[in-house]
């Protein structure tokens, strides 16, 4: 007969794909409990913004059986931009591959003092963490995680440190931005202060975040290291992220022509981005260009390179339903008419507190909101409007209340399935349940750094 201990160990957490189901399923029925509510949105600038005093209850929408299969389709098209990203990042990833450009430098890699150097990883991670700080790196990243998993896995770590390495770095850089101008730079907008004042302080949270969690990584990179069989993605299978390893195989003038090409897809993106406005869509196109280059000059016929094609996308189908699943999560929020509500609700919370306890509150709301609005340039639209009032009334300073939405849209991306912790995971084929068991104690230790930050910016008069 079975004991109750033999019961747990049967439980498994649900896929990712399944999780996302059933957070789709709980919202809609949120949207018959939760009441409707608008704000009016007004033009400031040529972008539109709360009207902190206009919100209003509205006649009730939810969202039917029927309209939530249709909210999937809805959810899949306004994921659209960032699943063809996806393909063709990976598209291009894989073209390298195929080529033996990426096993070649990896068996140089193996072959020299970078496999076991412990500075690896912590240089990575700066770079990362430094591109979203500053210019706001972020979706870009989503194509070069597939590389930064193969080169973990190829140098004896697992997925999850690729993933750190790369799409957790910058998520960190992100949050703790210091010229950010999707985040910083819109939030100080709103809240009249001049653009990236307080830098000195947020250099400062930039350089703990970014040391804290290196170490946190690199403890569990050593571990994994040390014993494969300590890795929590340990049985999973990552047989499209191995590279074949072979002390002799030449890294040739060939192979470092298509590495270079590598490199300079990365400059054309970062240039494109800062110096010519581009964004997804041009970020894709890039990716395909690069990756059709690099078939070319690695001898691929065309009849070679539709296959490739076909291949690189049947081996991202898991992400691109991840994409789709988590934007229907939203979907189903925009069509009940209850975001807003919850925007409402969050502030109703900070009426009334002292100065510290606000700048918590806003703190612990801007965390829960990026569950509801995980565009970070959203989010700032429909909130700052309404925090920045409520920081005069209670005296709290206007930057500390943009430090607050700075911590709350950024930490929590990696946290929410709709934002872009769902995404990375489809992309590194890391199990959601595996990744938040990973996660969670970094974000409950990020958490605490974040409160801690917020109070003593409060006492020590950042403005």
């Amino acid at each position: 007969m079975p004991t109750l201990n033999d019961k747990k160990k049967k439980f498994k957490f649900p896929s990712s794909t399944l999780m996302l189901f059933s957070i789709i399923i709980i919202i809609a029925i949120m949207t018959y409990i939760v009441p409707a509510g608008q704000y009016a949105y007004v033009d400031q600038g040529g972008t539109q913004v709360v009207d902190g005093s206009s919100f209003k209850y509205v006649d009730q929408n939810p969202v039917n059986p029927f309209r939530i299969f249709v909210a999937i389709q809805e959810g899949f098209l306004n994921g659209a931009q960032i699943i063809f990203l996806i393909l063709f990042g990976y598209f291009w990833v894989y073209s390298v591959m195929q080529t033996g450009a990426f096993t070649a430098m990896i068996n140089r890699l193996l072959s020299s003092r970078a496999r076991d150097s412990k500075l690896f990883i912590p240089i990575v991670m700066l770079v990362f963490s430094l591109a979203g700080s500053t210019y706001g790196e972020f979706e870009t990243v989503y194509g070069l995680i597939p590389i930064f998993v193969a080169l973990a896995i190829a140098l004896g770590y697992d997925a999850l440190v690729g993933m750190c390495m790369s799409g957790v770095a910058v998520a960190v850089g992100f949050a703790s931005a210091t010229t950010n101008p999707f985040t910083i730079g819109i939030a100080q907008t709103f809240g009249d202060l001049k653009m990236f004042s307080g830098l000195g302080y947020r250099w400062v949270i930039f350089v703990v975040f970014y040391l804290v969690s290196m170490a946190l990584v690199m403890r569990y990179a050593m571990k994994v290291k040390k014993d494969p069989t300590k890795s929590l993605v340990y049985g999973e299978d990552y047989s499209a992220f191995k590279v074949e390893t072979d002390a002799n195989m030449p890294f040739t003038a060939k192979h470092k022509l298509l590495m270079l090409g590598m490199i300079v897809t990365v400059i054309t993106i970062v240039y494109g981005s800062l110096k010519l406005n581009w964004y997804i869509n041009e970020m894709s196109g890039v990716f395909i260009i690069s990756g059709i280059l690099s078939s070319i000059i690695g001898g691929k016929r065309p009849e070679g390179i539709a296959a490739d094609l076909i291949t690189s996308i049947s081996e991202m189908t898991v992400a691109m339903v991840v994409v789709g699943l988590s934007r229907t999560i939203l979907v189903i929020m925009q069509n009940g008419v209850i975001i807003d509500t919850v925007i409402h609700g969050m502030n109703s919370l900070m009426q009334g507190l002292p100065t510290w306890a606000t700048g918590e509150m806003m703190l612990v709301v801007q965390n829960i909101l990026n569950f509801f609005i995980p565009s970070g340039s959203g989010q700032a639209a429909a909130i700052m409007p309404i925090m920045i009032p409520l920081a005069d009334l209670t005296e709290l300073n206007r930057q500390i209340a943009v430090l607050a939405y700075q911590f709350g849209d950024g930490f929590s991306n990696l946290l929410w399935p709709t934002g872009a912790c769902a995404i990375m995971c489809g992309i590194a084929k890391i199990p959601m349940g595996k990744w938040y068991k990973f996660f969670l104690p970094i974000f409950g230790i990020m958490f605490l750094l974040q409160s801690f930050f917020v109070i003593l910016a409060v006492f020590i008069g950042y403005h």
